[in-house]
């Protein structure tokens, strides 16, 4: 049956995409021994992308009448179903990931929508967020620069060596959510594990990589004068989120993040609760538990690491709790 064909005769449900594993030299084995993801026998899976419509690097839907189909595909016979009335996008907007970082990542920094041009005009910018998921007790993120800091420092600090005393950072452990607003230098440490909420943009800019060396022993390109370009030396440090709670009988809700990119909600449930219709697309990402999302005489699994996308035209969607369960609802902005 042709994408046309189904179109015509399917409303447009929940839909669940089949994750791209990619290994990394700072991966682990957390993305299938916590997360269920099915990695192979090697230790060095370090990213899951759960919802992708990036046009290289799509995720497919998994399954039902449209499964092998793209995002891409899907939306564009009906962009209303999906996004609500008013509301377009020419790619999705959003790109969900898991990632888990055995070693450090790089030092690095992502454009915001005003450089992104300069760069590459066919390109957005790209801010995210994350919310962690493990981390080793001596796990640390690194997210913006100590106050202070300006480009002539932070240039004369890398050039030394000694970039680290530049950057703002802290301890992280379970539960602690960040917003890396584009333009924030930054860096993951090691041994955390996280779900993260992106624009869908995969454009890096590494200042500094540790002084390692890759397989063949060379250093990783590095992208200096882009980075210092896109780096907002206004903004100084990040630091974690602070949740505001809110409690519905044994259902509470936590607002962490309201931006113009998009919102993060974190659900924790022990009882079965409808989910509103927004007239909004929303995402759904599963932390702990399980249960099941009913919506339209149809059933969608809910278990760690399940990532589901429902469209705006869904209705009557209802989460059955089986086991109590910690769930993110992420809105696009």
């Amino acid at each position: 049956m042709s994408l046309q064909e189904v179109q015509s005769t399917a409303t447009l449900l929940p839909l669940e995409f089949t994750p791209l594993l990619k290994r990394s030299r700072w991966g682990g084995e957390r993305l299938g021994t916590i997360l269920h993801k099915p990695i192979g026998l090697e230790g060095d899976y370090g990213e899951s992308w759960e919802l992708s419509d990036h046009p290289e690097a799509p995720t497919l839907i998994a399954s039902g009448e449209y499964a092998g189909c793209t995002l891409a595909e899907v939306i564009g016979q009906n962009p209303q179903a999906m996004y609500g009335a008013g509301t377009c996008y020419s790619t999705f907007p959003l790109l969900i990931k898991f990632i888990d970082a055995t070693d450090r990542l790089s030092l690095q920094v992502h454009p915001d929508d005003s450089h992104q041009p300069h760069f590459d005009a066919r390109k957005s910018g790209k801010s995210e967020a994350w919310v962690i998921l493990d981390a080793a007790p001596d796990s640390r993120i690194y997210a913006g620069l100590k106050a202070g800091i300006d480009a002539d420092e932070l240039r004369t600090q890398l050039e030394q060596g000694r970039v680290e005393a530049c950057l703002h950072s802290y301890p992280v452990r379970p539960g602690d959510c960040v917003f890396i607003p584009a333009g924030t230098l930054h860096a993951i440490g090691e041994g955390i594990l996280l779900a993260e909420v992106q624009q869908t943009s995969d454009i890096t800019y590494r200042l500094f990589d540790w002084n390692r060396l890759d397989q063949s022993g060379q250093p990783r390109p590095l992208h200096v004068e882009q980075a210092f370009e896109s780096i907002n030396f206004q903004r100084g440090p990040v630091d974690l989120l602070k949740p505001q709670l809110r409690q519905v009988q044994e259902h509470t809700i936590e607002d962490l993040l309201e931006s113009s990119c998009f919102t993060i909600r974190r659900h924790r449930a022990a009882r079965s609760l409808r989910l509103p219709s927004l007239n909004r697309a929303q995402i759904l990402i599963v932390l702990e538990g399980t249960g099941q999302l009913d919506c339209s005489a149809e059933s969608y699994e809910l278990t760690q690491g399940k990532t589901l996308l429902v469209p705006a035209a869904a209705s009557d969607c209802e989460i059955i709790v089986e086991s109590e369960m910690t769930f993110l609802e992420v809105i696009p902005g």
